[in-house]
Order: structure tokens, then sequence, then C-alpha cells
């Protein structure tokens, strides 16, 4: 039996753990066979394999994650093990990390005989296999350091997330005691052509066209041109090898779908579902979009009614924005902002906005001083739930201490909850904020800073094609808008005037 045939019999060997085929043993695709040939094949005259770096790009949703485990369990345990072997799978940060491991781990717990084998470690993210003390280890460009590794196998999951090269270079240069090292890299491509993930790709089509031999790097990229028709689905499949199979047609149909109808999903689109390097990060609400949802809202009308708000602090540079959503009265919306007040002009200049004619016009308040006045928002605050019936603020953690310590001493009580500015709080309370756009459920006051937040609104994309508004990739200030996302983010997970539980609040009290 050749190389690559024990690595595919290995593969064959473990369970499906997650979806309709749970339990069913993990029978590769043709393609997969072809690429796994390719890279444990071909050996020199010592019987060594020549490959040690693998490049495999495609879209989303092509059964990256199972492979990438299996591998993993392969070069720690199974026929491409060593003894005392580290084996990496590397991402962009802890979450990502923690999909390969946590797949890897779950295929080792459906066989008791590989349970019975290996320690896993959760806390860690590791699996140590017992007999050849070799262990399989995820790590995130958030570690503090990977010094001191020796690598001798090392999965690197969505490279064109890395915000740099740091932890790949580190990696891959700690292998050199290793005898056959092999670094395999599963992404979608990387719309900056300076990426590392852009020069391998690069790298690789010089390989594949014929332009450089090197027969120690093995591509294998699965691309829609970019001159080819994307929304015709004879060209999906160049970048979908399992599309129809184990890749959903209708899913990425839908998708396909909304992407002609909405313009910030077709860079999406193209980026995660046709592996074209474009920018996924693209602009959030057309003004069309925006404009259209623009009416009366009159807060008088508004006492005592149910509302949810979102609160983003700031300290200097950046607005701090206090939003609330009237879901029952129309989706109305009331937008309160704040500015330090010292070196306004400074401000106009830098941000090319009127801030004067806004704070005279009523639309901000510029607070005296080079920071913002908390005092002054928690009073704002206190007004605003005397005013208002407010279920819950959700509140970016950021800075919020010193605001926290000025609303006990003033003893104002607030229905505050923390909310997280990463995908995981986020995308949800940005979808939410889309339908409400699109679905004509907000109506907004067309107060001028909430428009010009969310004109400068640019979506940031991970992975998995979860979404949230990236405040370090606008154009400028989205304060606003990201308030709003928590305030209607807030309301979609606790709905109705009497779902919320006020026993999951953090009151501030005296």
């Amino acid at each position: 039996m050749g190389r690559a045939d024990q690595v595919i019999a290995f593969i064959e060997g473990l369970r499906i753990t997650a979806g309709a085929d749970a339990g069913k043993p993990f029978i590769l695709r043709d393609w997969q066979r072809d690429i796994i040939r390719a890279i444990y094949d071909p050996v020199d005259e010592n019987g060594r394999r020549l490959a040690r770096t693998a490049l495999l790009t495609m879209g989303r949703k092509n059964g990256k994650t199972a492979l990438a485990s299996a591998l993993c369990l392969c070069h720690l345990f199974g026929p491409e093990s060593e003894e005392r072997g580290q084996v990496y799978s590397a991402a962009a940060d802890r979450s990502q990390a923690a999909i390969i491991f946590n797949e890897a781990a779950a295929m080792v717990r459906a066989d008791p005989e590989l349970d019975a084998i290996c320690n896993i470690v959760e806390s860690t993210k590791r699996i140590v296999h017992y007999r050849s003390g070799s262990f399989y280890q995820a790590v995130s460009s958030e570690s503090r350091t990977a010094h001191g590794f020796s690598a001798s196998c090392i999965i690197y999951d969505e490279l064109a997330q890395a915000p740099n090269r740091k932890l790949f270079d580190v990696l891959t240069t700690s292998t050199a005691a290793r005898s056959e090292p092999l670094t395999i890299v599963i992404s979608t491509v990387a719309a900056d052509p300076n990426h590392i993930m852009s020069e391998l790709v690069e790298y690789g089509r010089k390989i594949t066209g014929g332009i450089l031999d090197d027969p120690t790097f093995k591509p294998f990229i699965f691309e829609v041109p970019p001159e080819a028709d994307p929304w015709d689905e004879a060209n999906w499949r160049l970048a979908n090898p399992a599309l129809g199979d184990f890749r959903s047609l209708q899913e990425m149909r839908q998708y396909a779908a909304q992407a002609q109808r909405i313009p910030a999903r077709e860079s999406t689109f193209r980026a995660l579902y046709l592996n074209q390097a474009v920018d996924a990060e693209a602009r959030f609400l057309s003004s069309t979009d925006w404009l259209a949802c623009a009416g009366s809202v009159d807060a008088e009308a508004l006492r005592g009614r149910p509302c949810w708000g979102g609160l983003d602090l700031s300290s200097t540079r950046d607005l701090t924005a206090f939003v609330l959503y009237f879901p029952e009265d129309g989706g109305a919306v009331l937008p309160y902002f704040w500015v330090p007040g010292d070196r306004l002009d400074e401000r106009e200049d830098r941000d090319r906005v009127p801030y004067r004619t806004w704070a005279r016009q009523g639309h901000i308040e510029a607070t005296p001083g080079r920071a913002i006045d908390k005092l002054a928002i928690a009073f704002r605050l206190a007004e605003a739930a005397a005013t208002f019936d407010i279920r819950a603020i959700a509140y970016d953690r950021w800075r919020v201490e010193d605001l926290m310590k000025v609303l006990s001493d003033e003893g104002i009580s607030l229905p505050l909850n923390g909310w997280g500015q990463g995908f995981k709080d986020m995308a949800p309370a940005v979808d939410a904020l889309e339908a409400a756009v699109l679905d004509g459920r907000l109506t907004h006051p067309e107060n001028p800073v909430l428009t010009w937040c969310a004109s400068n609104a640019v979506l940031q994309i991970d992975p998995a094609g979860a979404r949230k508004i990236a405040k370090d990739r606008s154009v400028d200030r989205v304060d606003g808008l990201v308030a709003l996302a928590m305030a209607i983010g807030i309301h979609s997970r606790e709905p109705g005037p009497v779902a919320y539980d006020f026993s999951k609040s953090i009151l501030v009290s005296v």
C-alpha cells in the first residue's frame, strides 16, 4: 500500500461527527483523494516525501474543516506520525483556531479505541498521544509566542484572515529539526496582493502554469476567474468541488440571489463563495435604502413607550453614541451623540464634517474639555430612563468603568447589558439591523450625525460569513450605527415588551 493510500485508509477509518451523516465513516471524494495522493505519494531517492508545503484554496463550505482535522490526527498518531511529533493547527483568532480542534477532538471521542490512546485537554486545545509523546495543539495569531516550537506538521486554517505573517513565519521556520515537515494551508484567497496568502497563491499559479518547477510546493487552487460571469451556476463548481454533494447548491443559489439584490453582499459572495480576490469588507448600507427609512420621529409621542438602547462609548477621538429603538412605534429611532468640545476646528478639518453646526442644531453635544464628560452622558441616560420605558441597554464594554462609577456615584440605575464587539454578538445584531432597514421596519429622524455614520460603515466578514461593523476599517466614524445595531440586536435577542428578563441585567445603583 502506497503512502497516500495509507493516509486515505486512515482518514476513512474516522467518523463524521456532525450533520445528517454523523456516525458514518469519513469517505473521501475523488478530488480529495487526488489532493492527498499529490501531497504524499511523490518521494525522493530515500523514500522521503517531496512535498513540504501544500496550498489548498477554495470557496467556503467545501469540507475543509473535517479534512484538516483528519490530517492533524493522521500526523498525530496515524501513518504520518513520528516520535514526539508536534502538530499544529493555526488560525487568525482563538475562536477560529478552536474549530479544527473541536472537530479533531470529536473524531477521537467518536472512536473508543482512539479515545483510549489520547488525552484531550480542552483548556489548552491540545491532544496528547500517550505512546509516542506527540501532541496536537491549536494556536492563533493572538497567542503570545510560538517560539521554541519544533513543528512536524502545520495546518493553517484561513490564512487569508491572518492580521500579519508573524505566526506563519514563526511556525514554518520551526520545522528545521524535522526530516519530513509539512505545512498545509487551507484558505480562501486574500484581497490584499501583499498578504502572505496572496504570495502563496501567486507562487502556486506560477507552478501550475509551468513557469516555476518546485516539487516541494503543491498548489490546489479552486477559483472562479474574475472575468467569468459570477451568476452563472456553471462557473460555481470551479471554486466549489463539493457543490451539489455535501456543499449545498440550494444555499449557494439563495445567497447568490441575495447578493444580486443587496450590493453589500456581492463582494461577500465573490470572496467566500467564488474564491475571488475581492475585498469582502463592503459598504454596509446603500444610501438609497437608508434614506428610504427617514421619517418624522416625535420624542414627546414616545414618552413611556417600550424601547431598547445601544451605547457606544469613546474617549477623546471617536464619538460617543446612545441610540434608542422603539420597535412597536414603526421602528422609531432616537439618537444622542457627544464629542469633546475642545479643538472642534481641528476635528472638523480631520473628519471633514460640521461638528459646530451640528452642535448648534442640537444633533450632537460638545462637552467641555478634550475628553467626553461622562457625567453628561450619565445625566442624559438618566433623563432617557425617566422619559421612556427602556427595557435594556446594550453597551460596548470598552472604557465603560469610568461611566459605571459615575452612574453609581449619582445613584442612577439602568438595565445595562454588556455586548461584545466580536462576531458572536455583532453578527446577529448586524443581520437584524439590515433586515429592519430593508424591510422598512425602521424610522430614523434624518439626524445628520447618524446618517454620516451609516454612510461610513464597512463590514468585516469572517470565514463562516458572519459580519460585523469594522470600526478600524470604516472610512470615518461609525459609532452611531454600531449603537443602533446593538439596540436592535438586544431587542431581537429578547423580543417583545414583557420578554426581557431584568434578572440578567447589570443594575448600576448605590
